[in-house]
């Protein structure tokens, strides 16, 4: 009844998580969501300000589909000041959020008989991405030992004739990993020498805690510009998930195309977002600071909580909002056999709402967001430690 294409995708498991949460405490349940992908903070009152006075002037209307030249010039600013590259508000697409901007890159490049090389444990979109361009996704799997991160020869080991694009998120999630400038030049350099795509996922790329070099738009933009894409978004950074604004920055012909797709989709991203946005990309930045460093603190705590169960593996993350925590210890064949089992049985009797790591293709594991209040935190943190009791 439905097309094929609906047979190769499935809906996304972190939403039916925050969905499960929402129904729960629709129903008055006492739950700690600790699945959330998002901010717990407000947008920052500057940008929550100018939205407001784009109502007031009237700022109401359609836009240009590709998004403002205002908005683009300040993405193109934005990405001068932090990471010393050049691009023009032609090579520059407004999209709403990040996954649209991966989302048009993909249908755009990728098709029929392409491999698409990404990675695993990882975000499911990528992946489901892929499917949908009708290419086949390549994975390469990254490990606990290792930190989850990725390597250059690991990557290279999975290119093939009909290899067309290599898909990056980092930091990632769920695992919070970095690749590191060298991996990331090693994989670029082969990637040109063989015309293959890059696609950068740097929706958390404001969320690194420790001051570790990932200049990766430099990287890609002096040895691969005519073939890489940069995909960001304002809705980590900016606690504005629920804006819905993203952006790619791209060879002007791969805008151009993305643009064609847009406008018989979504057409312009909201105009009072696109207001908002200018102001957060062009206003003060230390409101981005300031919920790096509570970030920090919620992390540091969280992983100083749960370690006084040896059974919940942890390693820190070195960017993002999330602890990927290895349960594999508790779980067993008499009892809960999986991490899935395990998440639905934590929200049913201890009421903490967690990401199962089968939606990150990583059985045995736990995503725990802890973009939540201290307070929240060490409920949750209790809570579950009393479960694993």
């Amino acid at each position: 009844m439905l097309a094929e294409r609906t047979r190769r995708i499935a809906v996304s498991p972190t939403m039916k998580v925050a969905s499960d949460a929402l129904r729960l405490k629709a129903e008055g349940v006492d739950v700690v969501d600790l699945g959330a992908g998002e901010p717990d903070f407000p947008t920052p009152e500057h940008v929550a300000n100018a939205a407001h006075a784009a109502i007031d002037a009237h700022f109401t209307k359609y836009t240009t589909n590709s998004g403002t030249d205002e908005l683009k010039r300040a993405v193109c600013a934005r990405y001068r000041e932090d990471y010393g590259v050049e691009y023009t508000p032609t090579e520059t697409i407004i999209t709403a959020g990040g996954k649209q901007a991966l989302f048009n890159a993909t249908m755009c490049l990728f098709g029929e008989g392409d491999e698409v090389i990404t990675h695993l444990p990882g975000w499911p979109t990528l992946v489901e991405q892929i499917k949908l361009a009708e290419a086949t996704p390549v994975i390469v799997r990254t490990h606990s030992e290792d930190g989850f991160r990725l390597s250059a020869p690991a990557i290279l080991a999975a290119i093939t004739p009909r290899t067309r694009g290599i898909v990056i998120n980092s930091p990632g999630n769920p695992t919070g990993a970095l690749i590191a400038e060298a991996e990331m030049a090693a994989v670029a350099d082969a990637a040109a020498a063989r015309g293959i795509w890059i696609l950068l996922d740097l929706c958390y790329e404001k969320l690194i805690y420790d001051a570790t070099p990932h200049n990766l738009p430099r990287v890609l933009s002096e040895r691969m510009r005519d073939r890489a894409v940069l995909c960001g978004s304002a809705s980590k950074a900016y606690a504005m998930t629920g804006w819905r604004c993203g952006w790619a920055l791209a060879p002007a012909p791969l805008v151009s195309a993305c643009n064609a797709l847009q406008s018989h989709s979504t057409s312009n991203v909201c105009s009072i977002t696109q207001k908002a946005v200018v102001a957060a990309l062009d206003g003060p930045q230390e409101c981005v600071t300031d919920m790096l460093d509570e970030y920090r603190r919620r992390r540091d705590r969280m992983v100083g909580w749960l370690s006084a169960d040896p059974r919940i593996g942890l390693r820190t993350p070195e960017g993002a909002f999330y602890l990927f925590a290895d349960i594999s210890a508790l779980l067993s064949p008499d009892g809960l056999r999986t991490s899935a089992a395990f998440a639905a049985q934590l929200l049913d009797r201890a009421r903490v709402a967690v990401t199962p790591g089968e939606a990150f293709d990583a059985p045995g594991f736990i995503r725990i967001s802890y973009a939540a209040s201290l307070d929240q935190l060490h409920r949750g943190a209790e809570r579950i430690l009393e479960f694993c009791r």
